[in-house]
């Protein structure tokens, strides 16, 4: 797998695979990597419901098996739609469908494939999911035609994106949380953090926007302006996460005090994302894009998760620890 900021003429992308394997082709095609960022968010989801219903191995596949597909067919559908644009600019004309790594047909059919193996896996959870899954599908493929008429392109991502912990918790409870307003912050916490880092990604393509009519953040207000934005919309990142804190953690002191360690390191990981990338000096926006993006989401999982664990062993019979 190479790891490069935007790249010259003619070489990959980074967080794509080397090889002409079919599996290497297609985790190139959906980025595959970049799932490091959404399904760490829809454990969170799972677990934060766990609290209120039981979670069971197959209702974890389940979920883990939907997120997988659902991501694949947006990435997809996105590549298909984009591969015009991608094949006119330098830094994505090397994507598997403007080099003809792989036809329009196939990446058809594996859109398709991938949709119902979401719908179904959805199915399987319950009967809110199934409802919901062709919505989720609507929303994820919509967003692939926003950078043609709004600059608000990156909030759609982000509300795509937010799907997952929502649904990570729908999956688990089959209806929507209590207090009501937790879900909503939890979604907020992952639209504002992916829109922000979005922005940051759409930095190398401003003169190339700017050139095709396409609109974005970083098109319409420069570089300095649209670092401004991801920093504000991360603010909101965190002011959301204080807020799912207090929805989420109402008993276990130990569990509450992981979380909330969680939420500091977040802030930490975001302050440092940011002191990467300056008006002018886009050098290090792969560490500040995917590197520090995935660390994000893995630790934040890892704190939610590490509560939640303690939670169940402090209820276990002592004979049984």
């Amino acid at each position: 797998m190479t790891s490069a900021a935007p790249t010259p003429n003619g070489t990959r992308e980074g967080q794509t695979f080397a090889g002409a394997s079919r599996l290497a082709t297609y985790a190139s095609f959906v980025k595959l990597p970049h799932t490091v960022f959404a399904l760490p968010f829809a454990l969170v989801g799972v677990i934060i419901a766990s609290y209120r219903h039981a979670v069971t191995w197959t209702m974890l596949g389940w979920v883990v098996l939907a997120f997988t597909a659902a991501r694949f067919a947006a990435m997809g559908f996105n590549r298909i739609v984009d591969r015009e644009y991608d094949a006119r600019n330098p830094r994505t004309q090397m994507r598997e469908l403007p080099r003809g790594a792989m036809s329009v047909r196939e990446a058809w059919l594996s859109v398709a494939a991938a949709s119902v193996v979401f719908v179904v896996a959805a199915g399987a959870l319950n009967r809110l999911c199934l409802l919901l899954s062709p919505i989720a599908l609507g929303w994820v493929f919509f967003y692939s035609f926003t950078k043609r008429f709004t600059r608000l392109a990156h909030v759609v991502l982000g509300l795509g994106m937010s799907i997952a912990p929502v649904g990570g918790y729908l999956a688990v409870t089959g209806r929507w949380s209590e207090p009501w307003w937790l879900l909503c912050v939890l979604a907020t916490t992952v639209v504002t953090w992916g829109a922000g880092f979005d922005v940051l990604y759409a930095l190398p393509d401003i003169a190339f926007d700017r050139a095709q009519g396409l609109h974005s953040i970083p098109a319409a207000l420069g570089e300095r302006g649209a670092i401004a934005v991801s920093r504000g919309l991360h603010a909101i990142t965190l002011l959301s996460l204080a807020l799912v804190g207090f929805g989420a953690y109402q008993g276990d002191a130990t569990a509450s005090v992981l979380y909330w360690t969680g939420v500091l390191v977040v802030a930490a990981l975001l302050a440092y994302e940011h002191s990467l990338v300056r008006p002018g000096d886009l050098s290090k926006l792969d560490a500040a894009f995917f590197t520090m993006n995935g660390i994000i989401s893995l630790l934040l999982f890892g704190f939610v998760l590490a509560g939640r664990l303690y939670v169940t062993y402090s209820a276990m019979p002592h004979g049984v620890r």
